[in-house]
């Protein structure tokens, strides 16, 4: 395909999804946008090595003595691999949690120990106490220490706070998530549950002269206290927070009673509140976000226009029904298809997270559900294709990453006897996807930058 830079390292299928040049490049936009969210590249970017110094964006600071890095989140192994990259034999050591001990390469410098996600069980909470007890052994007075922080850090981190039992914590997190909280929600509880969330890891790095640490936001604007619960910034919100976001989401009853107690001596001021802008804890300590999907956004923007398109980044902080957003983006299609000069090429970029609401018994995700939507509402264009997909490589139940459509699939679809009305009531995009061999496959990609979308009209 034309004007290919970069060898394609994500998408595995694309020689079948491939079916245009319109259709390529909308998949070599995206491929620029993953590229864009690899763990390794990202901290590279932002970190080096000048002699004994570290240096963080310009920032440069002495680590004679050696540098400490410790991190947790489904992007932990590649991270850590880019910061053993950048500064080599200046790391003394480290403790870095990841979701599954895989068989790629591992830094020789860090330990990689394996936590549990989404629900925090035994594996999360030996690896946290391993990672704690690492600090507590090694760390000294003036030393310098590096945190990578990824999506899946809220799971894969944990020391609950006394009284409580792991099994608290993941009753709750479970009550939370089947009661439909978002994350913002979710975190704040679970910053009043744990030890080392909302801001409570600077508490084990008192010693520490320095504190950078790198941050792969999943969290839709980059709010860096709720990224894996902000276990190195400032927290705003408080127990009663905390508590309303329990009594609205319909969890305080089904509730485990250590865990009521807690909260309610937390409202009292029993309990202290976790660290909040202005502590003294938060002075050593800088918070990088080193990629997002803003960032990704960016790289995509920028790729776009080497193809040739006259490009606009519509939004990063979408959000919505999926096939409703879809179909408003159908409408996009249409106007920009009847109003733009003739032979212009445009492309509209979008990042976020939609939901989908499951009604049906099918396999597929929010990204496939909004491929479709597009499709209904732009049926008839023959020259809108668009792409949607998760960046980290999964698509709710399904072993897509999501999905690329255009106004064509619909007859497509009716030519070979396939109703995709019928597919999206049932919540089975997947299945109408992959007979038309329409699903996008990458496999996990080892970080998370939320979703990626990708409308081209020529």
């Amino acid at each position: 395909m034309r004007g290919e830079t970069a060898s394609l390292r994500f998408i595995k299928n694309r020689d079948v999804l491939a079916r245009s040049e319109l259709h390529g490049d909308v998949l070599e936009v995206l491929e620029a946008g993953l590229r864009a969210a690899d763990p390794a590249s990202s901290v590279r970017r932002v970190l080096a090595r000048r002699g004994d110094e570290v240096c963080v964006l310009g920032e440069c600071v002495s680590a004679a003595r050696g540098v400490h890095v410790v991190g947790f989140g489904k992007a932990g192994l590649g991270m850590s691999l880019g910061c053993e990259d950048a500064l080599g034999d200046l790391i003394a050591g480290g403790v870095v949690i990841v979701p599954s001990l895989s068989s790629q390469r591992r830094p020789e410098r860090i330990e990689v120990v394996e936590g549990e996600h989404p629900i925090p069980g035994e594996k999360t909470l030996r690896a946290s106490r391993r990672l704690v007890e690492y600090l507590g052994e090694s760390l000294k007075e003036g030393d310098v220490v590096i945190v990578l922080i990824s999506g899946g850090g809220s799971a894969l981190f944990e020391i609950p706070r006394p009284p409580l039992a792991l099994e608290d914590v993941a009753v709750t997190t479970d009550l939370l998530m089947k009661a439909g909280a978002d994350i913002v929600e979710l975190n704040t509880v679970r910053k009043h549950l744990s030890l080392v969330k909302g801001g409570g890891l600077l508490r084990f790095l008192e010693r520490a002269d320095r504190v950078f640490s790198l941050i792969i936001s999943d969290v839709v604007g980059d709010p860096v206290e709720f990224i894996a619960s902000g276990p190195t910034e400032a927290d705003t919100t408080t127990y009663r927070d905390a508590y309303e976001v329990l009594r609205r989401r319909g969890a305080w009853d089904a509730l485990p009673e250590r865990v009521r107690g807690l909260v309610l001596d937390g409202l009292s001021g029993r309990v202290p509140e976790t660290p909040k802008p202005g502590d003294p804890l938060l002075g050593r300590v800088r918070n990088v976000i080193v990629a997002s999907n803003m960032i990704s956004l960016g790289e995509m923007e920028r790729r776009a226009g080497e193809l040739g398109y006259r490009t606009a980044v519509l939004t990063s902080m979408m959000v919505g029904e999926a096939r409703e957003v879809g179909r408003f983006l159908g409408g996009v299609a249409r106007h920009v298809a009847k109003y733009k000069a003739p032979g212009e090429r445009a492309m509209v970029l979008l990042g976020g997270e939609t939901t989908v609401t499951v009604r049906g018994r099918g396999r597929g995700g929010r990204n496939q559900e909004l491929c479709v939507g597009f499709s209904l509402a732009s049926r008839g264009l023959s020259n809108a294709v668009l792409a949607s997909i998760g960046s980290d490589g999964i698509d709710g139940n399904s072993p897509a990453a999501g999905g690329i459509c255009d106004g064509m699939l619909v007859d497509e679809a009716l030519g070979m006897g396939l109703d995709p009305h019928s597919y999206l009531s049932d919540n089975d995009t997947y299945g109408l996807l992959s007979r038309l061999g329409r699903a996008i496959v990458t496999g996990p990609t080892g970080t998370n930058v939320n979703d990626l979308v990708v409308l081209a009209v020529k």
